[in-house]
């Protein structure tokens, strides 16, 4: 049995005008070792034969059978693995890769030896046999036409396959090139089937055992000049199937990736610069929208916060120190807050705090804290003394705030005044900025938030002389200090000065602190306030004028300074009889919600600090409205960065279409190809993923760009690369899909006959 047989070969091609005979009924028949030379006149069908042989292009009609197995039914992968296993081509237009080397070249045809060095050693001793080692390193676009053809022989001699076809080898050649390569091929075609189309038999005359004319698509003459050598056939087939294995179809698709992603650096330089547009407008997008989710987050009655619990009364009393300390030991809280270790509204407020620049304001809204870590001060250090402060800020402050050394030294909470001890800057603008007291100093400023806020006491100072039997004036502000003694007062006004400059040495004065609540029957119809009320004789008033920075930086005269101490006696007297609320803490989220249960089985109102309520129907409405706005800016800017990116890559993949039909009519598997058309598109995704990484890494620690964008998270970034990577995927996949749908003629020389 003959080692490759035609029987009744027909091929017809189709068109808009018709159909029309490429070869018809073809029946040959070759055995390893001949030189086979075809001739025949232009589109007589010699090209087509080979094309049929070679398993470029399909017949409609009869039979062709390798070792004797039919190939009718073959689809592509088995005539992928046909073209693997038993056939090289070399072509009159050489479809040599231009952007690689002649080395390169000849090592692509070697991907099936695992040992680099061992590849590396064949593919040089294959170059040598051509003649090519001083052109190792010369790309196949500094080559000329005999030095192209040299390297395609090469690289055909490094499949080893046991069939050679070529296509008018001399047809671009001068005289004497195209002997020399005529004597090469034979030469290295001993024991193969060498199948030569030639225009001129005369070049191979000296060299074939056989010569087969084709006219109009048939077989006009086969005539045998010379005896051949036979040859035995290797079971090349099943070695090839058991080499064969993911592992490797994967090691070598990477291999491949890699090379073409070098072989054409421009290319794969703007292939790059194309994801990094993509990767860049896709991050600037989704950061600058980011504020947009907050919309969505839940409503939260209170600040959430892990393992807390809010308890108030169904009656609506105050519940005392006592009681907490007993709701503690009941239900295996940790610790209940109340004012004596912190202000549980302070929990849900936020507050602003201002700072002096060259006579600007800087506001923040902070939340005051105490008892936290926040790791090494970027300036300074944590606040030792009540009247110190550490400012806990994004970096986007660090500008108005200090860089190395703070531009002010203060920092001012309802007209009264803190030192800056320290400022700790962290990166993710997300995060709420705190203003960290000591224990004292936390007491002092939420004592002045709730005074100023719910309770703020009228003050009325009283004098009598003997020149007035009593004047009695109101004053609406004071500024509490930590620069007076905890027993005194100071009186500053101006008001006040001129009475006293009237009622001579022999007075008396008093003044009275009045703050007013509410008990708990104000809900039940009882209004009537309750007033604490603290006197001040003359004695308890001191003539020292205490430094208050409050008082020069807003160029006015208070009515009343009083100490820090004193601030906080009046707040806890009136919130030991008003404040309704306390925090029980829990070590968990899950016991905290157990016992809220259990509280309000037992005549509480307890929910947890995770509890949402419903907004306004209007406020919702805008919300959603707004959210919606932006999510669709959003998705029109990502699809039309996506469409930009399919389109501008789909014409520069375009430029690589010719080297993967050239690998495919070398045979190199369809698997390999596809991993290197992947890992070639996944190799130009690794610069954008890296400009993402400095794009916003230098816009996170820059204040000055820092407030602009919402802070990413890393499941944020790795949505954004997956993202990436999806496009990369799908933008390959579509190549890869219109590549592989036509033969790989059609790919290399658009389906036309010769």
């Amino acid at each position: 049995m003959a080692f490759l047989t035609l029987k009744d070969i027909g091929k017809i091609y189709y068109s808009g005008s018709g159909a029309a005979v490429g070869i018809r009924g073809v029946n040959l028949a070759f055995d390893l070792g001949e030189v086979v030379a075809i001739t025949g006149k232009s589109g007589s069908g010699k090209s087509t034969l080979l094309n049929v042989i070679s398993g470029m292009d399909s017949y409609e009609e009869g039979e062709l059978i390798i070792e004797g197995e039919n190939t009718s039914h073959f689809g592509q992968r088995e005539w992928e693995t046909y073209r693997k296993e038993y056939v090289s081509f070399v072509f009159q237009d050489y479809n040599i890769i231009d952007s690689f080397t002649v080395l390169e070249n000849v090592e692509l045809a070697l991907m099936n030896i695992e040992d680099k060095t061992e590849r590396r050693s064949r593919a040089l001793e294959l170059i040598d046999r051509v003649g090519l080692l001083s052109h190792l390193h010369h790309k196949g676009s500094r080559l000329s036409g005999g030095q192209k053809q040299r390297t395609v022989i090469a690289r055909a001699l490094a499949k080893d396959s046991p069939i050679i076809l070529a296509d008018e080898p001399t047809g671009n050649l001068d005289s004497k090139t195209s002997k020399e390569i005529i004597e090469l091929l034979c030469e290295v075609s001993r024991d193969k089937l060498l199948i030569i189309v030639t225009h001129d038999f005369s070049e191979l005359e000296e060299r074939a055992t056989r010569h087969i004319r084709i006219f109009d698509g048939a077989v006009e003459s086969d005539r045998e000049i010379r005896e051949a050598k036979k040859v035995s056939p290797t079971a090349k087939k099943e070695e090839a199937e058991k080499s064969a294995s993911h592992k490797k179809t994967l090691k070598n698709g990477i291999l491949l990736g890699r090379s073409i992603f070098k072989a054409k650096p421009k290319l794969s330089v703007f292939l790059s610069l194309l994801m990094i547009i993509g990767a860049l407008g896709i991050f600037m997008l989704s950061t600058m929208c980011g504020g947009a989710a907050s919309l969505f987050e839940p409503n939260y009655m209170f600040t959430p916060l892990d393992g807390r619990v809010i308890v108030t009364k169904r009656s609506g009393e105050v519940i005392s120190a006592e009681e907490a300390s007993a709701l503690v030991e009941n239900y295996g809280a940790t610790d209940a807050l109340r004012f004596d270790t912190l202000l549980d509204s302070a929990y849900d407020s936020s507050l602003y705090i201002a700072g002096t620049q060259d006579y600007n304001d800087v506001y923040v809204n902070a939340q005051f804290t105490f008892g936290e870590d926040f790791g090494e001060c970027s300036i300074g250090r944590y606040p030792e003394t009540a009247d110190e402060v550490l400012l806990y800020l994004p970096i986007s402050y660090k500008n108005d705030v200090g860089k190395d050394k703070l531009i002010s030294d203060e920092v001012f909470y309802n007209e009264m005044p803190f030192k800056i001890s320290g400022v700790k800057y962290y990166y993710d603008n997300n995060v709420t900025p705190k203003c960290l007291f000591t224990d004292e100093g936390f007491r002092t400023a939420t004592a002045l938030y709730f005074l100023t806020t719910s309770s703020r006491p009228s003050i009325t100072v009283s004098v009598s002389g003997e020149n007035f039997a009593e004047y009695s004036i109101q004053l609406s502000s004071f500024t509490p200090s930590f620069n007076i003694e905890s027993d005194k007062i100071y009186l500053d006004s101006e008001k006040f000065s001129s009475i006293i400059s009237q009622v001579g040495a022999d007075y008396s004065v008093s003044v009275s602190l009045s703050a007013t609540y509410y008990n708990y029957n104000y809900y039940y119809g009882d209004s009537t306030p309750k007033v604490f009320t603290k006197n001040f004789s003359r004695s308890d008033i001191t003539d020292t004028k205490p430094s208050v920075s409050s008082i020069d930086r807003n160029q006015e005269s208070f009515g009343l300074i009083l100490s820090d101490e004193l601030l906080c006696e009046i707040a806890e007297s009136v919130l030991d009889k008003s404040y309704k609320q306390i925090s029980l803490f829990f070590e968990s989220q899950r016991e905290a919600e157990t016992a809220a249960e259990k509280l309000s089985e037992n005549g509480y109102i307890a929910v947890s600090s995770y509890t949402t309520y419903e907004p306004d129907p209007l406020e919702t409405i805008g919300n959603a409205l707004l959210s919606l706005g932006v999510f669709f800016a959003w998705f029109i800017g990502i699809v039309f960065l996506a469409f930009f990116l399919s389109l501008c890559s789909s014409r520069v993949l375009g430029a690589f279409n010719g080297d993967m039909a050239v690998m495919r009519s070398m045979g190199i598997p369809v698997a390999v190809i596809k991993v290197g058309m992947y890992v070639r598109m996944l190799l130009s995704l690794i610069p954008s993923f890296i400009a993402v990484g400095i794009v916003a890494a230098l816009i996170f620690v820059s204040p000055a760009l820092n407030g602009f964008f919402v802070y990413m998270y890393a499941w944020q970034y790795a949505l954004i690369f997956v993202g990436m990577i999806i496009l990369t995927v799908r933008i390959t996949h579509k190549q890869i899909k219109s590549l592989f749908s036509e033969s790989v003629k059609k790919s290399l020389r658009g389906g036309e006959a010769k």
